[in-house]
């Protein structure tokens, strides 16, 4: 009943009502010789690699010094300590100017050559950590020129054409967008134009479209077509939609930013739609929601999650940064409430997720989405011939089940997004190369008829869903219901409340599944993930046991020391390292115990629900003998622990039977490497088994 009353709501909400009047199209009127010339010389110079580059939350700090204290009060700033000359990995320190350095010559070295584009996520400058030395305007915005000149360094053309195409001043595009740091005070960006998009729009000038800048001046907000008239890659100011920006409020009341920024999303998406294009989303804060916890402001998320919704045909995938650990979230539609996207004061019990996560709230945050996640429908086993059986009587088969509570076959109820860790070494430094196809995706000249504005890129009004729900479904169904009773005045009977926004069109009946959804052309078929170990790296500790086996250094106030608190480094005449380099942490593409066969979203609910698994499937268990040989005390409160007992002598049959199930000794292995990946491997093993798994030193039946 429940997946019948969406599918009347997104029907209705995918009714025609008007065009937009205001906005330009992503094709500009009366460029199109200049952009057919591009095309050729992107065509020709600029072959397609199938993959890009996220990088996120670089953090360079030039106060930075080798071997101080990595103490809160001394923020590797001053003092002696374990702060080593490429970074002090685990600690709340921010990055070394040698670390930005030594990352784009591995970059310059190892993928200049074989991407296509870069998204940049934000957080360019140093946190505001040390009362010291308090941050100021000229040092953050210096701190990102700084990159900026970095990605010149690298992708930057010898012979600068200077035109306002801004694939011209690099070899590939270089997609910014703003971090909560990259402004101050941090967090706080009021609605522009203002100084700071003023500034901004004078650094990231070269990667900024001329006739959008106008626009970015505005909001912060802007696009790049990174394969011409085939693939966009939208750049979000999500500081309008951050829970913890004092300078606005929301995304409910038009005069909002927020508001506004959606708008022009809608509108953006709805072009590109027409265009026959994709596109990527891209942004610093990600839409994090737990049942507790949040990190945009609810009617913000509201209605991103119907834009991702009704737009499932056109967008690709979305990227983020900002909360430092590596992982993953589904946005349900049917968590949905669209009262509340009418109501500027709809209350919400969640907490914010304010700044970047501690070690502490990190753990608490994914053990909040795992428990969501448990609640997801497992996917049906290979039918058998008793299922295939079924299947021609009456019932549906466990197969229909599933696809019903996903959303159809292809899972469309849900949208994802990817968060990837960060530079700055807060576990381990990261970069992500992100593997797309491109089979047909070659760029192609526009044509004259994809400017027109055709009846299916127009948006739906509250009227029309009510209207194309009849009074008995209606009665039938009391959300819906509540619905329609807001929208259309009960004395009249037809008088409608007008909408603070215009709801956008779904795809069409007709439309296949987007490339979130079916594998083809642009969709995401993996991605590497790559980290640097800073520990064998500095080369300033002996790596024995007593090393591995230490804690992260939490202090109360949750700063983290890092696993090197108390120690002292080895004594070096001369500062130095061991030579540079990311490794690969894993391969999606090969990875045996994620098993992802791709990056659509159905390969992302199989994965969560594997993950949410509190009794795992066979195949899924590991026996935590393997961790450690030395039991820790049992902590029985915890929900996701297993039942467990002393190890006994051989009892009678009907005994042994009996205790069967109590000698289950199984943790999650998915769960277990999610974790351990969230933190970019950086902690120990026994740390992550106490943390998020069950007591060790007990037996396992085989």
């Amino acid at each position: 009943m429940q997946l019948l009353i969406w599918i009347l709501v997104f029907r209705a909400l995918s009714l025609s009502h008007g065009a937009p009047t205001t906005q330009k199209a992503l094709l500009v009127t009366g460029h199109e010789d200049r952009l057919q010339d591009d095309l050729i010389k992107v065509s020709s110079g600029r072959p397609l690699h199938g993959k890009f580059l996220h990088i996120s939350d670089l953090h360079p700090d030039p106060f930075y010094r080798y071997h101080s204290s990595s103490r809160q009060e001394d923020a590797c700033h001053r003092g002696e300590g374990p702060a080593g000359i490429l970074g002090a990995e685990t600690t709340d320190c921010d990055s070394p100017i040698s670390l930005i350095n030594a990352t784009f010559e591995w970059i310059d070295y190892n993928l200049k050559d074989k991407i296509d584009f870069v998204i940049w996520t934000g957080d360019s400058a140093r946190h505001d950590n040390d009362e010291q030395i308090p941050r100021t305007f000229e040092q953050v915005t210096s701190l990102n020129r700084m990159l900026v000149n970095k990605f010149v360094e690298v992708f930057g053309k010898e012979e600068n054409s200077n035109d306002t195409d801004p694939t011209n001043d690099f070899i590939i595009p270089i997609i910014p967008t703003w971090g909560n740091n990259d402004i101050l005070p941090h967090n706080i960006l009021a609605k522009g134009p203002n100084t700071w998009t003023k500034t901004y729009l004078d650094i990231w000038r070269k990667m900024i479209p001329e006739e959008q800048r106008h626009g970015f001046e505005r909001g912060g907000w802007f696009y790049v077509e990174v394969i011409p008239n085939k693939l966009a890659v939208l750049s979000l100011n999500t500081l309008y939609f951050f829970d913890s920006n004092a300078a606005v409020d929301g995304c409910a009341d038009p005069s909002e930013p927020g508001h506004q920024h959606l708008e022009w999303l809608r509108i953006q998406l709805q072009f590109i739609r027409q265009r026959g294009m994709k596109a990527i989303l891209m942004g610093h804060v990600p839409p994090a929601r737990t049942e507790s916890k949040m990190s945009w402001d609810e009617s913000c998320w509201q209605r991103y999650t119907l834009w991702l919704y009704q737009f499932r045909d056109v967008v690709v995938g979305s990227v983020y940064g900002h909360m430092n650990i590596d992982h993953f979230m589904l946005q349900d539609s049917h968590a949905l409430d669209l009262l509340s996207l009418f109501d500027t004061n709809e209350p919400t019990e969640r907490t914010s997720l304010s700044n970047e996560l501690s070690t502490q709230s990190a753990a608490s945050y994914l053990t909040e989405l795992r428990s969501e996640w448990s609640h997801l429908p497992n996917p049906p086993k290979v039918s058998s011939k008793k299922e295939k059986k079924n299947k021609k009587g009456s019932g549906r088969s466990k197969e229909e089940k599933f696809f019903e509570k996903i959303g159809g076959p292809w899972g469309e109820r849900y949208s994802l997004s990817l968060v990837s860790p960060s530079v700055i070494p807060n576990y381990f430094p990261s970069l992500r190369v992100i593997e797309y196809n491109i089979t047909n995706a070659e760029s192609h000249p526009p044509t004259s008829t994809i400017l027109e504005a055709t009846g299916d890129g127009q948006d739906g009004s509250m009227l029309e869903l009510c209207e194309a729900a009849d009074q008995e479904e209606r009665s039938e169904n009391l959300g819906l219901a509540a619905l329609c009773n807001q929208a259309i005045d009960k004395s009249s009977g037809h008088k409608v409340k007008k909408p603070k926004f215009k709801i956008p069109r779904g795809p069409s009946k007709s439309s296949p599944p987007g490339p979130a959804y079916s594998p083809q052309s642009l969709s995401w078929l993996g991605y590497t993930q790559y980290f640097a170990n800073l520990t064998e790296i500095n080369d300033d500790f002996t790596n024995d046991t007593e090393l591995k086996a230490m804690d992260q250094g939490v202090v109360g106030s949750g700063w983290k020391e890092g696993k090197h608190h108390g120690k002292h480094p080895k004594k070096k005449s001369n500062p130095s390292s061991k030579k540079f380099e990311f490794e690969i942490e894993y391969d999606t593409r090969g990875d045996k115990v994620f098993g992802l066969e791709d990056l659509t979203v159905k390969s992302y609910i199989t994965l969560a629900g594997r993950i949410g698994q509190y009794k795992p499937e066979k195949g899924d268990r590991i026996s935590t003998q393997t961790l450690s040989e030395k039991p820790s005390a049992p902590k029985p409160e915890r929900h996701d622990l297993l039942q467990f007992g002393k190890k006994h002598k051989k009892k009678k049959k009907s005994d042994r039977i009996h205790r069967k199930h109590e000698k289950r000794k199984a943790i999650n292995r998915v769960w277990f490497t999610f974790v351990g990946r969230a933190f970019v491997g950086s902690r120990d093993d026994n740390d992550l088994h106490d943390e998020f798994g069950q007591p060790v030193g007990f037996s396992q039946d085989s």
